[in-house]
């Protein structure tokens, strides 16, 4: 099962980043099997049932929210370029999570990277170490960053 559902993942990712041509299929099933077999084996993860409802989820609950919170992120980065009076006040937070599984807590930090103005440095047990461009008092920042992706992401992979 673990096998088949990695290679369904980057088989299917592959085909929407590439295209649908004969030779692009035939080189994205080499490929992706190929890769599957390797970070199957690398990699200690596991699949469940519960795989294709989670994935589900993933999809209709937290990818908008997440499209959401870059495109705000995203606007208030640009509006700081454009707007040198906007004050920056680059630092370190440190922000409790609840998450418990590792995978959880990667998706959460990758999540705040991706989102422009942030970039998860460290993860120590249940805290993340977060670079944020505007930390005016760390309480209240510490408790902003990610809650959203944090409640979406406790949900699905509990």
């Amino acid at each position: 099962m673990k096998y088949v559902a990695t290679f369904l993942v980057l088989f299917g990712s592959y085909l929407l980043l590439a295209g649908i041509t004969l030779e692009e299929v035939i080189v994205g099933a080499i490929v992706s099997l190929v890769l599957s077999v390797i970070i199957s084996n690398m990699v200690s993860y596991n699949i469940d049932a519960k795989f294709p409802l989670r994935l589900a989820l993933f999809i209709v609950m937290y990818v908008p929210v997440f499209l959401i919170e870059l495109i705000k992120s995203n606007v208030n980065i640009a509006l700081r370029v454009i707007n040198p009076s906007l004050p920056i006040h680059p630092g370190f937070v440190k922000v409790k999570t609840a998450l418990t599984g590792d995978f959880q807590k990667l998706l959460l930090a990758n999540s705040i990277t991706l989102t422009p103005g942030t970039l998860s440095v460290d993860i120590d047990g249940e805290y993340l170490y977060i670079h944020t461009v505007d930390v005016t008092t760390a309480d209240a920042k510490a408790s902003k960053i990610g809650a959203k992706f944090e409640r979406i992401i406790g949900v699905i992979f509990k």
